[in-house]
């Protein structure tokens, strides 16, 4: 059954500072942007669409076109103000034969393909799964001045990643009941009372935010490309 990917890089990163949007900076040589379109070609995806900046265009992705080309990416659209809006504007470019969406931020080239599939599938059989992890650390409420209000408890509390998976069908549903109040793809779901399921994601699919992300995500690219951290792709 086809599934498609929204790949969505719109966003302008302002936490990562000065130099270009995060998912053109190089992790070991290589563009944060095409890292995570060669994996994502890796699930054997009918289709991804990309969802940039329009800003971006001529001076950051012209470039790479060839690289992305390759990796199965296209067509590449305008992103909107938000990130539904952009959600939104590259889902109309999906096949109608497409069964399962899945959503990805363009900024976690490190993604495990193994959960990425079951995620595929569980969205199959239950409308939507997203890739999360438990909550380790201790999770304090805390006041305007910073001051402890109390310690909250984490059980039942996990991260959400991404790849999330939506059956299209269901995907359209939600987006049509939405108040576009939703950062999160799977909340909108959430709002139709329908299942979300959990896979466990891994630690190493973190979301580049800030400096310190892209040295830790340099470290983990270069020991990816020497073969020497195969447990990252699993």
């Amino acid at each position: 059954m086809p599934t498609a990917c929204l790949l969505l890089a719109a966003g302008r990163g302002t936490r990562m500072g000065d130099g270009p949007p995060k998912v053109f900076r190089p992790l070991h040589g290589v563009p944060v942007l095409v890292r995570t379109a060669r994996r994502l070609h890796e699930l054997g995806i009918s289709q991804t669409v990309l969802a940039i900046h329009p800003d971006d265009r001529a001076t950051h992705l012209a470039p790479l076109q060839d690289a992305l080309s390759g990796a199965g990416v296209g067509p590449v659209i305008d992103g909107g103000a938000t990130r539904q809006e952009s959600m939104e504007r590259a889902l109309a470019h999906v096949s109608a034969a497409t069964d399962v969406v899945l959503i990805h931020d363009a900024a976690r080239p490190f993604f495990p393909l193994e959960a990425a599939r079951r995620a595929i599938e569980e969205a199959r059989v239950h409308g939507a799964a997203i890739l999360a992890l438990p909550l380790a650390d201790t999770l304090k409420r805390v006041a305007a001045d910073r001051r402890v209000m109390h310690t909250v408890d984490r059980a039942g509390l996990w991260l959400a990643q991404t790849p999330q998976a939506v059956r299209r069908d269901v995907l359209l549903r939600a987006l049509a009941a939405s108040d576009g109040s939703h950062t999160d793809d799977s909340a909108l779901v959430e709002q139709l009372g329908l299942a979300v399921v959990v896979v466990p994601g891994s630690p190493r699919n973190l979301k580049l935010t800030t400096p310190d992300d892209l040295d830790l995500a340099g470290c983990i690219a270069e020991l990816e490309d020497r073969g020497e951290h195969p447990g990252s792709r699993t």
